[in-house]
């Protein structure tokens, strides 16, 4: 499945290759194009094809969880049949021979039609009333294909019990719940009748391409214009970054200046399990809501189509969410709107402080993401951050603290011109040559040129475990440099390759690839292991499901010779900057764990980390009815409600309340609080 996950892709083109498949008519995709995508995809990744056999291996593995991905429906036989079928595909494909990816779908389809009547027939049971004790784990990589019958439908009967008690959950009775369960399944029935070969061997395509790395993708026609919509910055939505995990709707990431970050209910990992329209009546304040879609196991395509609208018109959403006493669901209603470019630019916050005496002047920059218009005179992060710079410095500020704890990248080229305004002319990050080898060091160095030191005092970069691609790229070279003390997190998200999205004509899609890997300056990889802080936070994102490592088949690590420059520093004059030192960090790190210690927001945060690492993956039917009442009605209003007075969300506050919202909430933080707190030290210090 072609995932909504743009932020996280440092992409280095988006055009059509000399080597795209040439055609002037409209093609649908069939097996005799599958071996030219094969061998096109094959020639540009950066993996060279050693082990056909393990590629096969992993193909047959990610087609078959792209038919069950939740493993709700295939018997472990169901599955030994599939790969025996699918056995040597990748040669049948080069012979033209794509029948038996369709009688791998027959399979499916047979065993779901057989579950599924089951399923109808144990819902419509007199007998059935919601098991509100019942308790399961539904996440697939702790579970087996079952074995027999009998313990598919034992598993199958408490998840039912679960998409029940999701419709319960949203004010549903349990026999309309139930109905509309049924109802899903003959929806599901029916798109499994209807799959044509069009879409198997996209399927197919999608499976091989992941088989390389996590970033590669075969994508759909379909899925090339949601991409072309996306990176236009002209969507029209809820601005958050979606993905499709064992059959949920999972938020990956929120859109800087989006409706659902506005918000400041939804978070990274939230589920999306229903989704229901609401309009006004013509001529009248009054709503009209239609029924409240189960999403559960819904195509990611059909999921974003129910959320994506027109401005200004309203979608409610019941969200499932991870807690550390367990799930709880909630309802919340969100404004449509297009992505500002203003409310997700770069911003700039100044704090005073006074430490023994002395004034201290503080200027915080928040960097979303690393946006370009990619026109010649367009707005650009590079740009604005150039400006707020010489901004800080106008009002004589004593240090900069810089903010990429939610960026998830973006440019290439702004990456490096702003990792360039804290030093003086220097290599910023190399991107390997596959021709050359991925770990030669024989690759192609980018470098700031630009002599002038934007800011040479105190510097400090705030990450997390989702600041990734660009924004490791500027944390990694300026540790590198040690031109700045990082702070927050652990480490970044780990990604450290670079993806080709090219179209490939008459309406066959496009292959995303990923070329190449790139090296800070130091000659490390943010691969994995990103890039590490100096001193680190307590972080509600440094949990062992979020980062690079975690995903399947991610490239190893690597590392090449040290490619810094020396006309990077400055030793003399007004340009000269103070390289980070060990001491400094150790008097830092002191200091800074003193107060976490002691801090009632951070010790939260620890221990809502401890109790949901032994709770594990549990999912408590109890839970799911017990539902939160923090979300918004269907008329825009929080549903917290206080005795005396009603909290108005953001999405009804002028822009100037809204806008002074948004920094309250931020500077709110406890990690942009910590990282104020070691500036003023290493201001001191300095």
């Amino acid at each position: 499945m072609f995932r909504l996950l743009l932020s996280f892709l440092l992409l280095s083109v988006f055009s059509v290759s000399s080597h795209a498949i040439s055609v002037r008519r409209s093609l649908d995709l069939s097996c005799q194009y599958v071996v030219p995508l094969q061998g096109r995809f094959i020639n540009n990744h950066i993996k060279p094809l050693k082990n056909e056999r393990e590629i096969e291996k992993r193909t047959i593995k990610n087609f078959i969880e792209k038919l069950d991905n939740a493993k709700v429906y295939l018997l472990k036989s169901d599955v030994k049949r599939i790969e025996t079928l699918l056995k040597g595909i990748i040669a049948k494909t080069k012979n033209k021979n794509c029948k038996n990816i369709r009688m791998a779908q027959e399979i499916f389809k047979e065993r779901a039609k057989s579950r599924i009547d089951f399923i109808k027939k144990y819902l419509k049971d007199p007998k059935f009333k919601l098991d509100r004790k019942m308790e399961f784990v539904f996440d697939s990589d702790d579970r087996k294909y079952p074995v027999t019958e009998q313990v598919a439908r034992s598993f199958h009967q408490k998840y039912l019990h679960f998409q029940v008690a999701s419709h319960v959950a949203a004010d549903d009775t349990e026999a309309e719940a139930k109905a509309k369960v049924i109802r899903t399944y003959d929806r599901f029935l029916k798109e499994i009748n209807s799959v044509t070969d069009k879409d198997l061997l996209t399927y197919y395509l999608d499976a091989f391409t992941a088989s390389f790395d996590p970033h590669s993708d075969y994508i759909s026609n379909d899925d090339l214009e949601e991409f072309r919509v996306s990176m236009g910055l002209s969507l029209e939505g809820i601005g958050a970054s979606l993905s499709s995990q064992d059959g949920f709707t999972v938020i990956e990431q929120l859109i800087a200046g989006g409706p659902a970050s506005r918000s400041g209910k939804l978070r990274p990992k939230d589920k999306i399990i229903a989704v229901k329209q609401i309009k006004k009546k013509p001529f009248s304040k009054k709503l009209v809501t239609t029924e409240n879609v189960n999403v559960v196991d819904m195509k990611l395509r059909d999921v974003v189509k129910k959320i994506k609208g027109p401005k200004g018109t309203l979608v409610g959403l019941t969200i499932l969410r991870k807690e550390d006493t367990g799930n709880k669901t909630f309802d919340l209603v969100l404004v449509r709107d297009k992505i500002s470019l203003e409310e997700s630019a770069a911003a700039i916050h100044y704090i005073d402080k006074e430490v023994k005496g002395k004034k201290q002047k503080i200027g915080l920059i928040n960097l979303p993401s690393f946006y370009s218009d990619g026109r010649a005179n367009g707005r650009s992060a590079s740009k604005d951050m150039k400006r707020l710079i010489a901004e800080a410095k106008s009002k004589n500020v004593d240090g900069l603290v810089f903010d990429m704890s939610t960026n998830g990248g973006g440019s290439l080229d702004d990456a490096v011109t702003i990792a360039g305004l804290f030093f003086k002319t220097g290599n910023v990050v190399m991107q390997s040559q596959k021709g050359a080898g991925a770990d030669s060091g024989d690759g192609r160095a980018l470098a700031d040129k630009d002599p002038a030191v934007d800011w040479a005092g105190p510097l400090v970069i705030l990450i997390s475990r989702i600041s990734a691609s660009a924004s490791e790229i500027v944390a990694g070279t300026l540790k590198d440099y040690k031109r700045a003390l990082i702070v927050g997190g652990d480490h970044t998200f780990g990604k450290g390759t670079v993806q080709q999205v090219a179209p490939l004509g008459g309406g066959l899609g496009a292959l995303k690839t990923t070329i190449s890997k790139f090296y800070v300056a130091g000659g490390k990889s943010t691969q994995h292991g990103g890039v590490e802080s100096d001193i680190v936070f307590p972080s509600i994102y440094s949990t062992d499901d979020i980062g690079e490592k975690t995903l399947d088949y991610s490239l190893p690590p690597s590392e090449i010779k040290s490619f810094l420059s020396p006309d990077a520093y400055v030793y003399k004059g007004p340009n000269a900057w103070k390289p980070v030192k060990k001491s400094i960090i150790t008097k830092l790190n002191s200091s800074s764990q003193k107060r976490i210690a002691s801090s009632e927001d951070f010790k939260e945060i620890m221990e809502n980390k401890e109790k949901a690492k032994k709770k594990g993956k549990l999912i408590k039917i109890s839970e799911i009815l017990e539902k939160d009442n923090e979300g918004d009605n269907e008329d825009g209003k929080s549903a917290k409600i206080g005795k005396d007075k009603k909290e108005k969300r953001p999405d009804e506050m002028s822009a100037t309340e809204r806008a002074k919202h948004k920094k309250e909430k931020y500077l709110e933080r406890a990690d942009v609080q910590e990282a104020l707190n070691i500036m003023s030290d290493y201001i001191v210090a300095h």
